[in-house]
């Protein structure tokens, strides 16, 4: 009997002071009604805006919406119906914010309890004529929930989907039998299955339920069942499994139904999947019963044409299959539950979902009343929603919650209810627990965190913190101290949590994909202001070095937590583009989820080391001196289905072709972290330095690393350059006689007053959300340039650059031909320069901040000092700019 009235189309819309026809499904931004964004729901009141990001005429840090309200809308519109006269009829939207029904003024009762993550359901039963008025009231502004809690979280920040007001996905009216099956869980555990049938009853309803499906030995005959008015469950526990039925997996989307049918009933039917998710009892997540590496990406809800998350299943479809070309295989929803369509899709693609209720609370998270009644309600209806999904595998109850005792207590209390409601998932207190500061939660079955207590478990954080900017390069960091002293008191599953978040310059060909609710204010004002700084000629030169640099950063991230042996994973913030926070652009993708178009986004060249298998080179250095003695132990993270058995091959591979080479007695390759061996063997002698290549192989998977070697000699500088560390009268007097200075000042504050410090990688996430950052983005490197001829180098800031990236730049008031330029967030914009040159007074100058005279004992240092003296004196040194004395003199005068 069930029947569905499908109730899109168009709707009259009152919000105060305007009326207007709206298209629903869909949002007010989506019709048109609304106000101008004035910006008044900004990110946490925190946040430090950076003087340079504030624009009176435009918002500068997140997009802009075309259309904003925020309060109470009602849709009305007459319906005309003709159900029989038994049956019970129900109002469903898929998706809305706080929602209230009204037909014929009469209030309309919620059937399920209503949470802006699940559908709204209310029972109309009783109050319908044939031709009625139905009237809906949806608010934004969450009366009575908690409003703060919820507007900072991605369900419904304007930093990325928008704080819309509508109705979202299915939008109709359902009629069934007075007695009908309102929801069936099937939750498989090993060789059994537990069904949950539950029934709503209008009358007492007695009867034998029957169940069957085809992962089942044999159909379930339950002869005497009882339903009195009201939701009645029952449950069938431990039924036998077909050994042979197929188990969904990672990649694999084996999908079974079940049917639940019954005297009198309607039968239903529900899809699911075979899986067992959990802790393979060491302290490492298994997927039915295989230990697995989580490659998780953040999806933080940014959708910038529609404003909100698409409904349909072949859009998830598409999303998901861009985020597996790059390697993922797992999706974290920052703050945010996504429409059941992601899971339809991740079901069919054998993709792993780890859900947040909407909840961003880094203060007083549960601590009030309606704080817990609220996301107790969302916990357990999303956990009920969702049941059928294999893909569903975790959830915690926020993003970076802090709370006291209070805050905890209930936090233990939805664990335990959240468990006890379904056990085939695991559960967290939240993503990021008081930013890592508390240590590991007891009663979460996972921990997830930038950090324990002072451990960091990543390699880059805000104020540049970790190991990528803080230690000396190479490729041998893990967090196995981490994870002993997490061992101490924790045995349960550990992964990381937003690691990455470096920023890539803009691509302004993005702003032409912008044709729906929110407007690119921010990326227009950067343009705009790139242009004021004469710096569009080279900008996608700029974005292009920003991307490789942090690419290289991501990669060295992702290895660092492969090598760990006791890791379950590594969650990434992020592959996409965040336009919010500051204008957060940290991706491959843009904010449409498209490849930015330069190489350093496709995504093969992610997927390359983001990837099941790989073997690992645990280099103690990126560089080396000709002769020396390489030594470097290999692991093999093995996180593909099985087990297999292999040669791990090793070469090194360089100018003057094959190094060495060498392989591994062929052995079993278990699934985790194995070492197969050591790589021993001789560089070789060398006068002129060379860039090479280590290539690992095992079975299928290969990956390579760049080895730089250098000779191991002294740099002297020519008798003809006066090489100077500060800018002084014999300076001036060498380029009045027409002689050439090499002027290398001390790398210090006090050294260089006009100039920042600089970091090896690309800024942190923004500037506008971490504005201590001195906004360096690291290196555009002019590799064609004849100083480079004896040292290899490519156009963007690689691993022998190191060293010299971590000093300073020179702040220029305007850009110039750098042999080294340091570019500059887009929050600033300001011309910088590592090494520069020009013609001053009768004299040539070449001016450089990379401190090497004080980092001699390094070869790439000591390499590079030597060919910036032979070029010094060589007839190449011919530079074309002028460098007045002003100019030089404002550098060291502050």
């Amino acid at each position: 009997m069930t029947h569905f009235v499908d109730l899109s189309g168009i709707w009259q819309c009152g919000i105060p002071g305007l009326r207007a026809p709206i298209t629903l499904p869909g949002t007010l931004d989506e019709s048109g009604v609304g106000f101008p964004d004035e910006n008044k729901n900004a990110w946490h009141p925190a946040e430090k805006i950076n003087d340079q990001m504030k624009d009176s005429a435009v918002i500068a840090t997140r997009l802009t919406r075309r259309y904003t309200y925020e309060g109470e809308a009602v849709f009305r519109r007459r319906v005309r119906t003709d159900f029989p006269a038994d049956a019970r009829v129900f109002l469903e939207c898929e998706r809305a914010r706080c929602l209230r029904l009204t037909v014929n003024g009469a209030p309309a009762p919620d059937f399920f309890p209503p949470t802006i993550s699940t559908p709204h359901v209310f029972e109309v039963t009783g109050l319908l004529t044939g031709d009625d008025e139905f009237s809906l009231f949806s608010d934004n502004s969450y009366p009575g929930l908690p409003h703060d809690d919820i507007l900072y979280s991605s369900a419904a920040t304007d930093e990325t989907q928008t704080n819309w007001n509508g109705i979202l996905g299915y939008f109709r009216l359902r009629a069934e039998r007075p007695v009908f099956v309102a929801q069936a869980r099937a939750l498989p555990h090993g060789a059994s299955v537990d069904v949950h049938v539950t029934l709503s009853a209008a009358t007492a309803w007695r009867g034998a339920l029957t169940l069957s499906g085809d992962a089942l030995k044999e159909p379930v005959y339950l002869p005497d069942c009882t339903a009195p008015v009201g939701m009645t469950e029952i449950t069938c526990s431990n039924i036998p499994l077909r050994p042979d039925a197929p188990r969904w997996d990672e990649g694999e989307g084996r999908l079974l139904t079940l049917t639940v049918s019954g005297d009198h009933l309607e039968a239903r039917e529900i899809r699911f999947g075979l899986r067992d998710f959990g802790d393979d009892g060491d302290g490492h997540l298994s997927l039915n019963g295989r230990r697995i590496f989580l490659r998780c990406e953040a999806n933080c809800c940014v959708f910038p044409e529609s404003g909100h998350a698409p409904m349909s299943a072949d859009a998830w479809r598409e999303i998901l299959n861009t985020y597996r070309s790059y390697g993922v295989n797992c999706l974290r929803f920052h703050s945010h539950v996504p429409p059941e369509a992601a899971f339809i899709a991740a079901d069919e693609t054998g993709m792993l979902m780890q859900p947040e209720l909407s909840h961003w609370n880094p203060k007083t998270a549960l601590e009030s009343a309606e704080s817990e009644q609220y996301y107790r309600a969302e916990l357990l209806e999303t956990v009920r929603w969702l049941g059928n999904h294999p893909s569903f595998v975790m959830m915690t109850l926020g993003n970076e919650l802090w709370a006291g005792d209070a805050g905890h207590a209930r936090m233990n209390e939805l664990l335990a209810a959240a468990r006890q409601l379904d056990p085939t998932r695991l559960y967290a207190n939240a993503s990021n627990a008081h930013y890592g500061g508390l240590g590991c939660d007891p009663q979460s079955d996972f921990y997830t965190a930038d950090k324990f207590f002072s451990h960091f478990l990543r390699g880059c954080g805000s104020g540049m913190a970790g190991f990528i900017n803080r230690d000396a390069p190479s490729a041998a960091r893990d967090y196995a101290q981490a994870m002993a002293a997490i061992r101490k008191t924790y045995q349960k599953p550990v992964f990381s949590f937003e690691v990455g978040q470096y920023e890539v310059l803009p691509d302004f060909g993005e702003l032409n994909m912008f044709h729906g609710v929110t407007r690119p204010d921010n990326l227009s004002l950067i343009q705009k202001r790139a242009g004021e700084k004469r710096l569009l000629g080279s900008w996608n030169r700029y974005c292009e070095a920003t991307g490789e640099l942090a690419l290289l950063c991501y990669r060295e991230e992702v290895e660092a937590a492969l090598r760990t042996r006791d890791f379950s994973g590594i969650s990434l913030l992020g592959l996409q583009d965040f336009p919010g926070q500051g204008t957060a652009l940290v991706g491959m993708l843009n904010s449409h989820l498209k490849p930015k178009p330069y190489p350093f986004a496709q995504p093969e060249r992610f997927r390359a080391f983001f990837a099941p298998v790989l073997p690992l080179a645990l280099l103690p250095a990126r560089t080396w001196n000709f002769g020396d003695d390489f030594s470097a132990p290999v692991r093999v993270a093995n996180y593909g289905k099985s087990a297999f058995t292999a040669a791990l091959r090793w070469q090194i591979t360089g100018p003057r072709g094959l190094v060495a080479e060498g392989a591994f007695p062929e052995t079993a390759v278990p699934l985790g972290v194995s070492e197969p061996g050591v790589i021993h063997c001789a560089l070789p002698e060398g006068d002129a330095a060379e860039q090479c290549t280590l290539t690992l192989s095992c079975g299928a998977a290969e990956n390579r690393y760049s080895l730089w070697l250098y000779p191991n000699a002294q740099p002297v500088c020519p008798p003809n350059v006066y090489e100077t560390r500060v800018w002084d009268d014999a300076a001036k007097q060498a380029l009045a006689d027409g002689g050439t200075v090499y002027l290398c000042p001390d790398a210090t504050a006090e050294a260089m007053p006009r100039s920042i410090p600089t970091q090896f990688s690309t800024d942190f996430w923004s500037v506008g959300t971490f504005p201590s950052q001195a906004g360096g983005m690291g290196q555009l490197i002019d590799a064609e340039h004849p100083l480079f001829r004896d040292f290899p180098t490519g156009f963007h800031t690689d691993w022998q650059w190191h060293r010299m990236a971590s000093q300073r730049a020179f702040l220029l008031p305007a850009p110039c031909r750098a042999i080294v330029t340091e570019m500059d967030s887009c929050a600033y914009l300001r011309p910088m320069a590592q090494l520069f040159e020009g013609r001053c007074l009768r004299g040539k100058i070449l001016l450089s901040s990379l401190n090497l005279h004080r980092l001699q004992a390094y070869p790439e240092c000591r390499a590079l000092q030597s060919t910036i003296c032979r070029y010094l004196s060589s007839e190449k040194f011919q530079p074309a700019e002028v460098l007045p004395c002003e100019l030089i003199d404002m550098l060291f005068t502050g």
